[in-house]
């Protein structure tokens, strides 16, 4: 449209130039014209064409009275000008609001029909018709392209708005995501480990002055349990293995080495928490039934965590003798097995739930808990082993009943092998 402005602007001068040279008032139109021009370049350079209110800015209505009004004298002075008015039609209706610009567009319309009818010989219709169509045409076409640009930019401001909450969304349940692991790496090792350090420091203080060779004993243990739990807890901040599973172990010899860990820790004392009745030996077991396959390191995280919470569990609150450990390879799922001999509990149902969708009932894979609120679960250890193995798309299945002990277990799926 700019271009299209100047090339009317020079041919204009020049249809005066060539049919009426020598004339007193050729100065004064080179003048006007090459002020007309300079005055049209300076509008890109006077800043926005609207203030915070999207109203026209003083400057930008000055410019835009002093173009119009040079543009008229010209047209006044030589008729030809008036091919201009097309170009400034469009510079009204950037400058204006809608009203504005169509009240300015029809008086420079008016003004090119009677400076085109002084240059006529006789009445000429297209005189009366061609200047407002093609004035009504320009208008419809700004107007039309005005309002598309408007719903392309709130579109797009809708786009960068949804782009801002969905980044929004994704930081919080990226925290959310990282609280919880923390949370559960918490519960299936630091937790545990503090709980057994807390027990064997009082029991080696009972001790220490009827028998001191114990109670070094007991500190002995619980500095190992200090060293292994700041191992695991470097591990899991780092989102690494477990340190059962570090150089390559494989999830057997992980879980061979935790039931080895959980049988020299049976003499130690039980936790105040747990049923008087609870006896101090601790028996883990653990078998292999299937052929031993590779398992991707998140199915092997996973299943050993699972099985630190479900032994934690039955040592606080299942007053079991005997804790079975079966890993089981199917091919296309691998199952663990988590069986004791304690005195069990009533789930939430007929005896059974799984997950997802299920809520877990009053107890934990451990034994029977104080009962809960509706609709809650005591402690993180079920919640934890339900949220693992719903990240891998398996199962969680609890079956207990009172005096009868429970058995936990959790069934992941595999990609089959080529």
């Amino acid at each position: 449209m700019h271009l299209a402005f100047f090339l009317l602007l020079a041919a204009s001068l020049a249809r005066f130039l060539l049919r009426h040279p020598g004339q007193p008032r050729t100065p004064w139109i080179v003048a006007l014209g090459v002020a007309l021009a300079l005055l049209y370049v300076l509008g890109p350079v006077l800043g926005p064409r609207t203030d915070d209110e999207r109203r026209p800015t003083a400057r930008r209505l000055l410019w835009l009275g002093a173009v119009v009004s040079i543009w008229a004298v010209l047209v006044v002075l030589a008729p030809s000008f008036a091919w201009c008015a097309v170009p400034l039609f469009y510079t009204g209706l950037r400058t204006l609001p809608t009203g504005a610009a169509s009240v300015l567009v029809g008086l420079l319309t008016a003004f090119v029909m009677v400076a085109q009818m002084r240059l006529s010989t006789g009445f000429d219709p297209n005189l009366l018709l061609a200047p407002p169509a093609i004035a009504a045409l320009a208008t419809a076409v700004f107007v039309h392209m005005e309002r598309q640009t408007a719903r392309q930019r709130a579109l797009v401001d809708d786009l960068l708005r949804t782009r801002r909450e969905l980044a929004a969304t994704e930081r919080r349940e990226g925290t959310l995501a990282e609280r919880q692991r923390l949370s559960m790496e918490i519960h299936d090792t630091l937790a545990q480990g503090l709980s057994s350090q807390q027990m064997l420091l009082q029991a080696a203080e009972r001790t220490w002055d009827a028998a001191p060779d114990t109670a070094r004993g007991h500190i002995r243990t619980a500095t190992e349990i200090t060293a292994r739990n700041l191992a695991e807890a470097r591990r899991f901040v780092h989102d690494l293995a477990p340190a059962d599973l570090a150089d390559g172990a494989s999830l057997p010899q992980a879980l061979r080495q935790l039931a080895a860990r959980a049988n020299e820790s049976a003499l130690e004392p039980a936790p105040a928490s747990a049923p008087a009745a609870a006896p101090g030996v601790l028996s883990v077991r653990l078998h292999v039934d299937g052929t031993p396959a590779p398992l991707p390191d998140r199915v092997q995280s996973a299943l050993l965590r699972i099985a630190q919470g479900a032994l934690a569990n039955v040592r606080e609150h299942a007053a079991a003798t005997t804790v079975a450990l079966t890993l089981t390879y199917l091919g296309d799922q691998i199952v663990l097995d988590i069986a004791d001999d304690g005195r069990g509990f009533t789930p939430a149902g007929p005896g059974t739930f799984a997950v997802p969708g299920t809520p877990a009932g009053p107890g934990t894979s451990a034994g029977p808990v104080a009962p809960a609120a509706p609709g809650r679960e005591r402690g993180h250890g079920l919640p934890a082993m339900r949220a693992r193995v719903r990240q891998l798309g398996g199962t969680l299945t609890v079956e207990s009943a009172p005096g009868e002990g429970t058995v936990l277990s959790a069934a992941i799926p595999l990609e089959p092998t080529p």
